[in-house]
């Protein structure tokens, strides 16, 4: 038979061995969620900068378009002058 001693000093290394098991768990966790919450936080950062630059590109494509109008515009302008002046050079 084993003497109790050894089987409460075999039941507190097995208790001890168990505890420190459970506080790496733990910081492995708590490292993962620490991890996980920083991704999320990127994701957040990543759709924010995604929205902002969607809206730049809108502004960008919107200048884009108004440039184009008025230079058709100005061209439009430039061979009515261009044709009145031939037209006065021709008289």
């Amino acid at each position: 038979m084993v003497p109790p001693e050894k089987t409460v000093k075999t039941a507190i290394e097995d208790l001890r061995s168990a505890v420190e098991g459970l506080g790496r768990a733990l910081e492995g966790r708590m490292e993962r969620e620490q991890a996980s919450a920083e991704i999320k936080q990127e994701v957040h950062r990543a759709h924010a900068d995604r929205a902002r630059l969607a809206q730049e590109l809108d502004e960008s494509q919107f200048r884009a378009n108004r440039l184009e109008e008025v230079n058709r515009e100005v061209s439009r302008r430039l061979v009515t002058a261009m044709e009145t002046i031939r037209a006065v050079l021709d008289r």
